[in-house]
C-alpha cells in the first residue's frame, strides 16, 4: 500500500458513534486520471485478476431512505490500532450513493453457508431485504443479516475517489458474532471465497503448509 495513502488513513480521526449523518468527512480525489500512463484495457485488467482469490463480504447501510446491500470482495484490514478497514464501491452500483451518504456501515464477513446471501446481494435489481426474517437492525440502525458469522459495524472515516470507484475507510466500533460462528470447526465459519468467477469454500483440505 502506498505509504502516504496509509499515513492518511491512520491520521484520520476515529468517528463518534453519535456522529450526525450530515457530518462533513474527508473526501479526497486520490488519483488524477490525466496523470496516469496508458494501461491495460478493462477486459485485460479483469483477466489478470481472475486468478486472485478474495474473501466475500456483504456491506449494508441506510442513509434514511431505506436499506441497501452489496457484495464486496475488496474488504481488507488496514490497521488494528486504530481499527480501520477498507473496501471499494463502484459508481455503477445502485447501493453506492446510499453508502456514500451514510455515516456508518455494517460489513458482514461471510462463510460458505452464506453463498446464497452473497449471490442475492450481487444480483442487479434483486430485493435484498424481501425476507424480513433474515435481517434486523443493529442498535445503531444499520441493516444486519443474522446468518453472517461476523459482522463489523463502523463509522465511515474517509472516502477516496479512484477511477470509477470510491474507496471507503471504516473505523470499526463493534463486532457481532452469529452463535454458530463461535464454535470452533463449525462449517458456518468456513470462509467464502470468490476465485475465477466462482464461489469457493476454504476448508482444511485447502491448507498447503
Amino acid at each position: 500500500m502506498n505509504t502516504s495513502f496509509r499515513r492518511c488513513l491512520l491520521e484520520t480521526p476515529p468517528m463518534s458513534e453519535t456522529t450526525d449523518r450530515e457530518q462533513v468527512r474527508n473526501h479526497i480525489g486520490l488519483i488524477d486520471d490525466a496523470s496516469l500512463e496508458p494501461g491495460l484495457s478493462a477486459d485485460g485488467f479483469r483477466e489478470a485478476f481472475r486468478n486472485h482469490a478474495g474473501g466475500v463480504a456483504v456491506v449494508t447501510a441506510d442513509a434514511g431512505q431505506g436499506p441497501v446491500a452489496l457484495t464486496a470482495t475488496s474488504v481488507i484490514s488496514v490497521s488494528a490500532t486504530p481499527p480501520l478497514l477498507l473496501f471499494s464501491v463502484s459508481a455503477l452500483s445502485s447501493a453506492t450513493p446510499t453508502i456514500l451518504q451514510s455515516s456508518s456501515v455494517a460489513v458482514h464477513l461471510l462463510g460458505a453457508e452464506q453463498v446464497d446471501l452473497a449471490r442475492l446481494c450481487a444480483t442487479s435489481g434483486a430485493d435484498r431485504f424481501a425476507d424480513t426474517g433474515a435481517w434486523t437492525r443493529l442498535a445503531t440502525g444499520e441493516p444486519y443479516f443474522l446468518a453472517a458469522p461476523v459482522c463489523i459495524r463502523g463509522g465511515i472515516a474517509a472516502t477516496f475517489e479512484a477511477g470509477a470507484s470510491t474507496l471507503v475507510v471504516v473505523n470499526a466500533t463493534h463486532a457481532h458474532y452469529a452463535p454458530k460462528a463461535v464454535a470452533i470447526g463449525d462449517d458456518a465459519a468456513r470462509p467464502l471465497v470468490y476465485h475465477n468467477r466462482t464461489w469457493h469454500e476454504l476448508t482444511e483440505l485447502s491448507q498447503v503448509c
